[in-house]
């Protein structure tokens, strides 16, 4: 046996933002090198960030990326830490000759090289390519058909990209077949609710029929409508976790681990043949001897297994993180939002500060004629305990100037006229957002989108939507776990229990409550789950035990909210199917699901 540290650097990039993944890697490099690690592993298309969506069809792009990763070699040597073996993942072009038939060269690839001593010693590109949920990459790149294993301090060290690990066959079948002593899985893994266990099982699997020790790196953070959880972990030939990183944390996870040494052939490079690799198609084993003799034995450290969260706490880390990296990604200072003392900007209220502190959260109360007092003191209340910066600005005189204005054109009622309301706090939310340049954040949740709860241009105007993918029973469900986390350290809980105990209302019409006009939520998020995220048509509702009445009126609503949903702002993608990247419908069709039977 032999014996290799390896450091899984688990971090947070920045799509377009080369130079400063580049000083990311280089960064964490040196770190592993004061730990005594012998190889660094970065996540999936590290240097570019991922997904980098249509920018890699820019060849300036392509091209920026393979140069950074050319000076990144050799500043890594420059630094000190060119005798750390680093992988990491980069966008580079096809090469010449063209790598599949009809298929010119040049085009995109995701890739993932090996730097070693100021030099690129491998290449290789990503062999299976997803195009599910919110994946696109038969869009973007070519596969590859390479398989490389580099030899260091005496262990074979296969290479494969994300989908490579989810995809029976390809690399992982030719891994089994040369005989690799580490397969080492580099990703840009989204988080879902509930993913977690199903890629422990996937890694466990594919470690036992690789029949080799398997390290699998993930990136963090968030980008877009994707949060990324990190969870990296490195599993033994059966299948056991060895060790596991935190979620929702940028880490360097190093492990100690005892691999199969194999015979030394000098510093012989180029060693190739073709493997077939259990798909249909045939890899091209490349191996070249970074470090051939294994180091003398010492004593391995103690391997670190992370705990998860709980499910609710997890999914409370990732709207937290996907707020974070929202705002600072995008250059903003500070947030604002509508605090109306109900439970969704409540939330949303807490979520942000946790993500940016109340400094920079501004929460505005706008009580109208219908408003409750006890609304707004709950507000206010809530601000308190936070520290948001907190105002209030009554809209009547505003909502009162519209009605007058629209008198000669009939007036407005009943639905229109509670929608003026959403819209004049709306345009009042953009109007402070031009002013002082904060990002404003709209409190919709799922439920309400999918049913077309919402006004447009009024509460669902603004730039981001931290539970637009968060069912309403689910909303309290996190508050009453994030009250429960401050009770359980001795403070205050964020939000005050009136507001989670009270009957919901937008509070646009006397009396008005959101059971008026939907279901109750524990039955319209069962329905909804069943038909937004699992497809199943009228008939499989009621099959499921939906009250048919329910069904139809469900669909009907949901039905209707296409094109609402298409101008909502984004936000974090926390469901196995978020409305945006994973579900698409048109919204101009004939299709009636609930007139088909």
């Amino acid at each position: 046996m032999a014996q290799l540290r390896i450091a899984l650097a688990q971090v947070d990039t920045t799509v377009g933002d080369l130079d400063a993944n580049a000083d990311l890697v280089s960064s964490w490099t040196k770190q592993a090198l004061t730990q005594g690690a012998h190889l660094v592993a970065f996540g999936e298309m590290t240097l570019t960030g991922y997904p980098a969506e249509d920018l890699v069809l820019r060849r300036s792009f392509v091209a920026a990326s393979a140069a950074t990763l050319e000076r990144l070699a050799a500043r890594l040597d420059e630094e000190g830490t060119g005798s750390v073996a680093v992988v990491v993942g980069y966008l580079d072009a096809s090469p010449t000759p063209a790598p599949a038939v009809g298929r010119p060269a040049g085009e995109p690839q995701n890739c993932v090289a090996v730097l070693w001593q100021g030099r690129v010693a491998a290449r290789s590109a990503k062999h299976h390519l997803p195009n599910y949920g919110v994946f696109d990459e038969f869009r973007y790149f070519v596969p590859g058909t390479t398989f490389p294993v580099f030899r260091l301090h005496g262990v074979d060290v296969g290479l494969t990209v994300c989908e490579d690990l989810w995809q029976a066959g390809g690399p992982v079948a030719v891994a089994r077949k040369v005989g690799v002593g580490l397969l080492l899985c580099i990703n840009g893994s989204p988080y879902e609710q509930g993913k977690s266990f199903h890629r422990d099982e996937l890694c466990a699997r594919r470690a036992r029929e690789a029949d080799a020790t398997l390290a699998y790196i993930n990136l963090v953070g968030g980008q877009d409508e994707l949060v990324f959880d990190g969870d990296s972990l490195v599993v033994d030939p059966t299948g056991a976790v060895l060790a596991r990183a935190p979620v929702f944390e940028e880490t360097l996870l190093t492990v100690d681990l005892d691999l199969p040494a194999r015979n030394t052939p000098g510093t012989a490079t180029g060693m190739t043949g073709q493997v077939a690799a259990g798909d249909g198609t045939m890899m091209e084993v490349s191996h070249i001897v970074l470090a051939g003799e294994p180091l003398p034995a010492w004593e391995p450290r103690p391997h670190q297994i992370a705990q998860r969260p709980d499910p609710v706490g997890e999914l409370y880390a990732a709207v937290v993180t996907g707020t974070r990296d929202y705002v600072r990604k995008n250059g903003f200072r500070s947030v604002a939002l509508g605090l109306s003392g109900g439970i969704d900007s409540a939330l949303v209220a807490t979520i942000a500060v946790d993500a940016l502190g109340g400094e920079a959260v501004h929460t505005v109360a706008m009580p109208s004629a219908h408003s409750s007092q006890g609304s707004l003191d709950d507000a206010a209340e809530l601000a308190r305990r936070q520290g948001t910066q907190h105002s209030v600005v009554p809209i009547e005189p505003t909502v009162a100037a519209f009605h007058a204005a629209l008198a000669a054109a009939g007036g407005l009622h009943g639905l229109a006229a509670e929608n003026l309301q959403a819209r004049v706090r709306g345009t009042l939310l953009m109007a402070l957002s031009n002013e002082h340049g904060h990002l404003v954040l709209t409190t919709g949740n799922k439920s309400e989108l999918a049913t077309g709860f919402s006004t447009l241009y009024g509460d669902s105007a603004g730039g981001f939507a931290p539970i637009k993918d968060v069912s309403k029973t689910m909303v309290w469900a996190l508050s009453r776990w994030r009250n429960a986390q401050a009770t359980a350290r001795g403070e205050v809980p964020p939000i005050p229990e009136e507001i989670i105990v009270k009957p919901p209302s937008a509070e646009l019409a006397p009396g008005q409550l959101d059971s008026d006009r939907l279901p109750d939520y524990t039955e319209l998020d069962a329905v909804l789950d069943d038909y937004v995220s699992h497809d199943l048509g009228r008939a499989e509702l009621t099959a499921a035990g939906h009250d048919p009445a329910t069904v139809d009126r469900v669909i009907r609503l949901v039905d209707l909210a296409e094109y609402k949903r298409r101008q909502n702002p984004p936000g974090p993608k926390v469901t196995s199917k978020a409305f945006g990247r994973d579900r698409r419908l048109p919204i101009t069709s004939r299709w009636r699901e609930r007139e088909r039977e």
